[in-house]
């Protein structure tokens, strides 16, 4: 079962990811966590790729695609797969099939987990995190016990720049243009399936479930 998660920043795609992953025993694959493994470890293509990363470059689609093929060759990936974050864009969808058909392969499933933008500002825009322990809340949905001090190490949590209004406004706008043309893409070829983001949390995950079987 080779999953493609799509949605914009926000939408909870790396949550459904994940929960994906537990249930049906496949690896959740992000492209940060391939990046930081292959840095770790010294590989070539890690340090070829921390060579863009330490100047604040983006990693080029071609040294992406081949960390990403690396990875799913993985013994853990026998079975399958849950992609979370890539591809971000058509030619990196394009590269991705290409080389998956080399191997004989192809993607079975892309699920938009679809979430208007307005809901988006107003969910992130109420994210509160510790800058001290990492823990994360919601002013409306996961409040702190005591307003603005975080729970777990009585720190203060913050918003942060990246979850402002005008932050989330404009990563909604770089995804609608790079990121959105990838659902047509996936409509073309059969195995794009929606589920309606604005569900809470476990009744998405459900309706993702009724898509992959249980």
């Amino acid at each position: 079962m080779k999953i493609i998660m799509l949605g914009a920043p926000g939408a909870g795609k790396g949550t459904q990811a994940k929960k994906i992953a537990e249930k049906y025993g496949v690896p959740h694959i992000s492209t940060g966590d391939i990046f930081r493994a292959n840095i770790k470890n010294g590989t070539e293509l890690g340090n070829k790729a921390k060579t863009y990363m330490d100047q604040g470059l983006l990693v080029p689609d071609e040294l992406t695609v081949a960390l990403v093929i690396d990875r799913i060759q993985g013994e853990d990936c026998k079975n399958g797969f849950v992609l979370d974050g890539f591809p971000r864009t058509i030619p990196q969808a394009e590269a991705l099939d290409e080389a998956l058909k080399g191997l004989g392969e192809a993607m079975d499933y892309a699920i938009d987990v679809d979430v208007p933008d307005e809901n988006i500002i107003n969910r992130m825009s109420g994210r509160r995190a510790c800058l001290d322990c990492g823990a994360t809340y919601h002013i409306v949905t996961i409040p702190t016990k005591v307003e603005g001090i975080c729970d777990a190490c009585g720190s203060k949590v913050v918003l942060r720049e990246d979850d402002k209004p005008e932050t989330v406004q404009k990563r909604l706008e770089v995804y609608h243009a790079q990121t959105q043309p990838l659902i047509d893409y996936y409509k073309g070829q059969n195995i794009l399936k929606t589920v309606d983001g604005t569900q809470p949390m476990e009744a998405v995950f459900g309706a993702i479930v009724g898509i992959l079987g249980a």
